[in-house]
């Protein structure tokens, strides 16, 4: 059902109002963690993979980061892939930016592929949250990092975006608490976790950890 959802929404995905008030400073989140993560490493170059990518403007605006040598967008969506493609070529990217198709618990790569995970406001989706960070921590290098995004629901202001509205019309979808959320990273192995809550009217949850 999430699928047929996003397949829908593709189309008017990237002029959604949730761009600027969540998607956007995500993005700004996610580029700053990089930075300070490349920074303790000399910028020695990287890979990364964008699980949930949608029309896949994470990935290329990235491409533009220096050490950024290979990024993947993963979407489960056909149609948010037919959308972010369109974007990779007209911004000249498709030497560097690749697209797959694919599911966040059975991801289609070896162990030990990219440097970087991101998942940004589609863990809520996964069936089973669980299997999905194992698999995050699989594909992961050592010294590689997990950014994993989505609502935070730990106070009233969340609960009542993600518990009761958001879960109202999406349906089907569960924003994990930030203690389980913590117990299942910690339980795939990741080695480091730091979380911190952003935003005042849209309540972000951000977890950083290190293989």
């Amino acid at each position: 059902m999430a699928r047929v959802a996003f397949d829908k929404w593709a189309r008017s995905y990237d002029r959604s109002r949730l761009n600027e008030l969540v998607f956007f400073p995500t993005i700004r989140l996610c580029q700053e963690e990089i930075y300070r993560w490349q920074a303790t490493r000399g910028e020695r170059p990287f890979r990364m993979l964008d699980v949930g990518c949608g029309t896949g403007r994470l990935v290329t605006l990235l491409a533009g980061q220096p050490g950024a040598e290979r990024l993947i967008g993963l979407d489960y969506s056909p149609v948010m892939l037919a959308r972010a493609s369109e974007r990779v070529e007209r911004m000249g990217l498709t030497e560097r930016v690749h697209l797959v198709h694919g599911d966040a618990e059975r991801l289609p790569f070896a162990d030990a592929s990219f440097d970087v995970v991101t998942c940004c406001h589609s863990f809520h989706h996964y069936p089973h949250q669980a299997a999905a960070v194992a698999s995050f921590r699989r594909v992961l290098r050592p010294g590689g990092m997990l950014i994993l995004v989505d609502g935070f629901r730990d106070n009233v202001v969340g609960w009542v975006i993600f518990d009761v509205v958001v879960t109202g019309i999406e349906k089907n979808v569960y924003h994990v608490p930030w203690s389980e959320l913590a117990g299942m990273i910690r339980g795939a192995g990741f080695a480091r976790l730091t979380q911190r809550k952003v935003n005042v009217l849209a309540p972000l949850l951000v977890n950083v950890a290190m293989v």
